[in-house]
């Protein structure tokens, strides 16, 4: 049904002049300087605490599948803030908010929706490589091969770069009939989505499929590897063998239900409850405060990685001393 103001197909071939504002904080704007510098801070945090990570992982001449998927965790974190960050940052600094053009909100949509589904993905591999430690250890070494864990993370990112990719233009085809004034802080797919011309429910069905492949089929592939684990433990008859097999699985337990947790509420729920000053909410904790947890989470629960950053300030000391 048309619609008065809609843009229909002029979408496409507007595309390359037509600009979106993101309005990111506009109602906070008393507390502009305060939320630049909390932003900054975390951010560089983040930067330089999954660098470390990353570097520390790639000095190191044999990796263990978990640390080579850990490896791939954090640079898809690194990806991940830099496509976001900037944006929301100079969205404070400009007081009426920050433009993109059509194709720029394109491209952060593709790439946001692309990283995230990576690192979903990514997490049902680490999960089936706990599974494999504890449910059967003997044959670890030979099921979690180089080439294995290889092909996993290759399957991980070109199978989220696929899903991003139809679901960011099946929301640009849409027509955009309200205002360009994007009640958010980058090009969220609910953010945009709420832009459109429709009255129906059918502009939600590539998201909910998106929500399905990247979130649902995920969830249940991690919920099933600790179903697994959680029947091996059982029969584990010393209490200390046990807590020390959990224990490997703490942290990934801990950064999936807050990646799950902060996901499910934002994309799996129906238009008619879009909040933008909820969203944002939300949207800051797993854009900013999530990929700020995983070097910390991972820092203190892994003594891989202890060892390794352990091994890496020795040799920055003994460099500084010669």
């Amino acid at each position: 049904m048309p619609c008065e103001g809609c843009m229909g197909r002029d979408n496409v071939s507007t595309g390359a002049t037509m600009e979106f504002l993101l309005l990111g904080f506009s109602e906070l704007l008393h507390l502009w300087a305060l939320l630049f510098l909390i932003f900054l801070t975390v951010h560089l945090v983040t930067l330089a605490g999954n660098m470390m990570i990353f570097m520390a992982v790639v000095m190191e001449p044999s990796r263990p599948p978990m640390l080579f998927f850990l490896c791939q965790l954090s640079a898809i974190e690194l990806c991940y803030t830099l496509v976001i960050v900037p944006k929301a940052l100079l969205s404070l600094v400009v007081v009426e908010g920050s433009t993109i053009s059509f194709l720029g909100c394109a491209a952060q949509m593709h790439l946001f929706v692309a990283l995230g589904g990576a690192e979903c993905f990514l997490l049902v591999a680490m999960s089936y490589d706990r599974y494999v430690a504890i449910c059967q250890p003997l044959r670890y070494a030979a099921v979690m091969s180089e080439g294995l864990c290889l092909r996993l993370a290759l399957l991980c990112g070109l199978g989220a770069f696929a899903v991003a990719l139809v679901l960011t233009a099946a929301v640009f085809r849409l027509p955009f009939c309200r205002s360009h004034r994007i009640n958010h802080f980058f090009c969220d797919v609910p953010a945009v989505l709420h832009l459109a011309c429709t009255q129906s429910y059918t502009p939600e069905l590539p998201l909910l499929a998106a929500c399905v492949l990247l979130l649902l089929l995920p969830f249940l592939l991690i919920l099933a590897s600790y179903a697994c684990i959680a029947v091996a433990l059982l029969h584990i008859t010393s209490s200390g063998g046990r807590g020390k097999a959990f224990s490997t699985c703490i942290a990934h337990l801990a950064i999936t239900l807050l990646h799950y947790g902060c996901a499910t509420f934002i994309y799996i729920r129906p238009k008619s409850s879009y909040s933008p000053a909820r969203d944002k909410v939300v949207s800051l904790v797993y854009t900013n405060i999530t990929p700020l947890m995983y070097p910390l989470v991972y820092s203190l629960r892994n003594k891989e990685i202890r060892g390794i950053l352990r091994k890496m300030l020795r040799r920055k000391q003994i460099a500084q001393v010669n």
